[in-house]
């Protein structure tokens, strides 16, 4: 996710903070201080908040880890876990291949969720002696058995709309029908979020800000559950597709020793290609694209030589004219290129670039093939 800072890795997974984190962190931990009706001074409070919001925000780590963990140990890659304004997302790169997978991942978050909230209410009443902290303590389990719950909802893509998609799997057999359905429901309890909240809104003028989340959950609800199935139709768009069926065949080769001068006004210039295989007798050699011309000034065009900016190969990633093209996209995805070589038998034949893959796709998407 973009506007992202990296926390390391657990269990293997890279975590990762969005800076709308820091939004919600602040609105949590001040309505801790301010409205939680607890005894204490401030500088307590605002401690214990913090503390409170820290602990609130590693449950929700945990909740998403134990999606995580279980997709792993079920062969489905996790590229990374991040917190962001409306929680946390597990970012799974490729979706279960049987329903009961797929209900295993779903339930395990929410179960996490609930296991958490039993702990804090077993400290909660160790500690009532301390007012304050076992205060907080209730809070924290019960901020947990809400997320639980929440999650329950069946609206795709919640953990419930998963599960709720997995037993229509199960029933049809049928992985796109199973999905539309729970689209459809996740998109429908969406808009009742939205409409549920400009009524509190408008009827209790007191609850404003409640009618306001809640219109923005639904919101991120509609949005996330629209996404979630054009992804659905995108893989399947994508059965049978590999490589060599979006391969630039008419990709020039250019020469590691030509200049920069001749590279623009030969090669760049009359076909706008961005991005060029380097190579020497069909061998790849690296790539060479605009933004690292562009980095070269204008003046040294022609004293630099394409070999001395080039990408070499051993630092790009390479594919195959048989290769699915899925996996080619989640190799993009995860390196941030645009461009991939290809290369069929030792030899560079063409580029994948990824403004190609995208018309490609919007073809077939528009015409649902």
């Amino acid at each position: 996710m973009k506007g992202s800072i990296s926390l390391g890795k657990i269990f293997g997974i890279p975590l990762r903070l969005h800076y709308t984190w820091f939004i919600i962190f602040v609105l949590v931990t001040a309505s801790l201080v301010l409205y939680f009706p607890v005894p204490g001074s401030y500088p307590q409070k605002i401690i214990f908040g913090i503390l409170t919001s820290a602990l609130f925000f590693a449950s929700i780590v945990i909740h998403e880890l134990a999606h995580s963990i279980l997709a792993v140990r079920n062969g489905i890659p996790v590229k990374e876990i991040t917190l962001f304004v409306f929680g946390g997302v597990s970012h799974i790169t490729k979706e279960a291949t049987h329903p009961k997978t797929e209900l295993l991942i779903a339930i395990v978050g929410p179960l996490a969720s609930l296991a958490l909230a039993g702990i804090f209410y077993g400290l909660h009443l160790l500690l009532e002696a301390h007012l304050l902290l076992a205060a907080f303590m209730w809070w924290l389990a019960a901020i947990n058995g809400i997320l639980a719950l929440f999650n329950l909802i069946p609206g795709f893509p919640l953990d419930g709309g998963r599960v709720f998609r997995a037993i229509v799997w199960q029933r049809t057999g049928n992985y796109r029908r199973a999905t539309h359905i729970a689209t459809l429901v996740g998109r429908g309890i969406a808009l009742s979020f939205i409409i549920g909240g400009i009524a509190i809104i408008f009827a209790i003028h007191s609850l404003w800000f409640s009618g306001l989340w809640l219109m923005f959950i639904g919101w991120f609800l509609h949005d996330a559950a629209k996404a979630s199935y054009q992804q659905v139709l995108l893989r399947d768009s994508l059965s049978g597709i590999t490589v060599r069926h979006v391969t630039d065949y008419g990709c020039p080769l250019i020469a590691p020793e030509l200049n920069l001068e001749k590279l623009v006004q030969e090669y760049i210039l009359p076909t706008g290609r961005p991005c060029f295989p380097v190579a020497r007798e069909a061998v790849l050699k690296g790539i060479v694209t605009l933004p690292d011309i562009k980095r070269i000034p204008q003046a040294r065009w022609g004293v630099t030589l394409v070999q001395d900016i080039m990408t070499p190969a051993s630092k790009l990633e390479i594919v195959y004219p048989d290769q699915d093209i899925l996996s080619v996209l989640r190799n993009m995805d995860a390196e941030k290129v645009n461009h991939l070589p290809v290369v069929d038998k030792g030899k560079v034949i063409g580029m994948v670039n990824r403004e190609d893959l995208t018309r490609f796709l919007r073809v077939r998407v528009d015409l649902k093939v």
